[in-house]
């Protein structure tokens, strides 16, 4: 699987993403883009979608370890989690896993990183 979900029940989609902001935050990462794709789609193709946010989180120090190995792993950052609205209510909440996204990457340093960051976001969709 290249992705950490769970489900939030009788939460606003607004408040989940809220929810999620901050538990990133409690994780060390913070949200350098906020990607509204249910807006952008309507807006560029005019098709209608549920909710879908795409947050793109960074943990500086993380990233600057990243970055010091593979000066190319920028390609591959931030790390994306999403927050979207499903039937009955439901707001699903899904994270990258860096040890998959980072597996075509063949750097030692890199496997080691991805896996602390990885531990990072688990506990991060964990929390909520």
């Amino acid at each position: 699987m290249y992705y950490f979900s769970t489900s939030l029940e009788g939460v606003a989609f607004d408040d989940a993403v809220a929810k999620v902001t901050q538990a990133l935050k409690e994780q060390g990462f913070g949200v350098l883009t906020e990607i509204d794709i249910q807006e952008t789609m309507k807006k560029k193709i005019g098709a209608d979608m549920p909710k879908y946010r795409i947050l793109g989180a960074c943990n500086p120090t993380f990233a600057y370890k990243a970055l010091t190995h593979e000066d190319k792993i920028g390609t591959m950052l931030p790390c994306n989690v999403i927050v979207q609205e499903k039937e009955g209510g439901v707001v699903e909440v899904s994270a990258v896993d860096p040890i998959a996204s980072m597996a075509s990457v063949r750097n030692e340093a890199l496997g080691e990183i991805a896996g602390e960051v990885a531990g990072m976001l688990r506990a991060t969709i964990d929390s909520l």
